[in-house]
C-alpha cells in the first residue's frame, strides 16, 4: 500500500519533523547550509516565513505579509506534494531543503536555526489567516522586539491543563524571534523542537535531566522552559487572539482527513467564505502575482 504524507512523517521522515531524538545531521553541515539561506536574504530586514502547504493559502499569506511592510520568505515541504508556489512581487523563495534532501521538512528546521541566517524572523502556520487589523497589530509587536526578545502564542494544551504546567508551551502558529533569543535558546538546549530533553546542548547533570523529564516534549515546550528557567524574554500572544482565524483540525466539527495537510485545507475549508468573513476577499484576485524564483 502506498504511504501517504502522514505515514511518511511518522516513519522514515521523522528526522525532518523537528525532533531532537531523531535528528542526526552534523551541526557543521547545518551551519554551511544556513549560510546559503543567509546569502539569499541579502537586504531583507523584516522577513516573515510563509510555509507552503497549499499554493492558494500561501499566496494569500504572502499578500497579507507584504501589506504590513514585511517580506514573505517562502519555503515548503516536499512530503506534501508542493514546491515553490506563485510568489507576489517582493516575496522570495528559499529551497531550505536543497542541500539536506530530507523526505519531510518542517518549517521548524529553519526556525530552530534562525540565529544562523536572520537577525529577526517572523513565522506563522500555513492555516492561519488574519484580518488586516490583526496583521498590523502583529507586525507592530514584531517590529518592537529588541534583539534577545521574541513573541509567540502561549498555549496551555486546553483548559483541562491550565494548572498542569508540564503541558504549557509556546506555539509557532504566530511568532517572531530575534538572533540573540534564538542563539541563547540553542546554547541553553531549549528551542522550538520536540524532545528538548534530548537537545545536544542540554545540561547533562542528573538534577537537570530529572527536571526536564517532568515536562511534555511537544514543539515549543523548550521555549516555555527557556522562559521559566533561563529568564527568556517573550511577548505573550494569547491563544484566544488567533483562535478564530486558525483553520485547523481543532476548529472544525467533523474534520475530514486527507492524504496530506495540503489536501485537508481544500477538503475542510472554503477560502471564499473565509476571506469574506475576514474582509480580505479582494486578495483572492491574482492579477498582481509574479512568479519569482530567487
Amino acid at each position: 500500500m502506498k504511504q501517504n504524507a502522514w505515514d511518511i512523517q511518522k516513519g522514515s521522515g521523522k528526522v525532518g519533523t523537528g525532533h531532537w531524538r531523531y535528528w542526526d545531521i552534523p551541526y557543521d553541515f547545518i551551519v554551511e547550509t544556513a549560510l546559503k539561506w543567509k546569502m539569499q536574504m541579502d537586504g531583507i530586514k523584516k522577513p516573515w516565513l510563509c510555509w507552503n502547504m497549499n499554493d492558494k493559502w500561501c499566496l494569500l499569506q504572502q499578500k497579507l505579509v507584504l501589506e504590513v511592510g514585511w517580506t514573505p520568505v517562502v519555503g515548503w515541504d516536499p512530503n506534501l506534494g508542493v514546491g515553490c508556489p506563485p510568489l507576489v512581487e517582493g516575496a522570495i523563495a528559499i529551497d531550505f531543503n536543497r542541500d539536506l534532501q530530507l523526505p519531510v521538512f518542517y518549517q521548524h528546521i529553519p526556525l530552530e536555526f534562525a540565529f544562523l541566517w536572520a537577525d529577526k524572523l517572523a513565522t506563522w502556520h500555513s492555516d492561519l489567516l488574519l484580518p488586516r487589523k490583526k496583521m498590523k497589530h502583529a507586525a507592530h509587536i514584531f517590529e518592537q522586539l529588541q534583539d534577545g526578545e521574541m513573541a509567540a502564542v502561549k498555549t496551555y494544551g486546553g483548559m483541562r491543563n491550565f494548572f498542569n504546567k508540564k503541558y504549557h508551551r509556546f506555539w509557532e502558529v504566530l511568532a517572531c524571534t530575534t538572533r540573540r533569543a534564538s542563539e541563547d535558546q540553542f546554547l541553553k538546549g531549549c528551542g522550538w523542537w520536540r524532545g528538548f530533553q534530548s537537545h545536544p546542548n542540554a545540561d547533562k547533570s542528573p538534577a537537570e535531566i530529572e527536571r526536564r523529564n517532568k515536562f511534555y516534549d511537544d514543539h515549543g515546550c523548550g521555549i516555555e522552559y527557556w522562559r521559566r528557567y533561563y529568564g527568556g524574554q517573550i511577548k505573550v500572544i494569547p491563544e484566544r487572539w488567533i483562535s478564530k482565524e486558525h483553520f485547523s483540525i481543532i476548529s472544525v466539527k467533523d474534520y475530514k482527513k486527507g492524504a496530506s495537510k495540503s489536501e485537508e485545507l481544500d477538503i475542510n475549508f472554503d477560502l471564499n467564505k473565509i476571506t469574506n468573513s475576514l474582509n480580505i476577499s479582494d486578495l483572492l484576485n491574482n492579477k498582481d502575482v509574479k512568479i519569482n524564483y530567487r
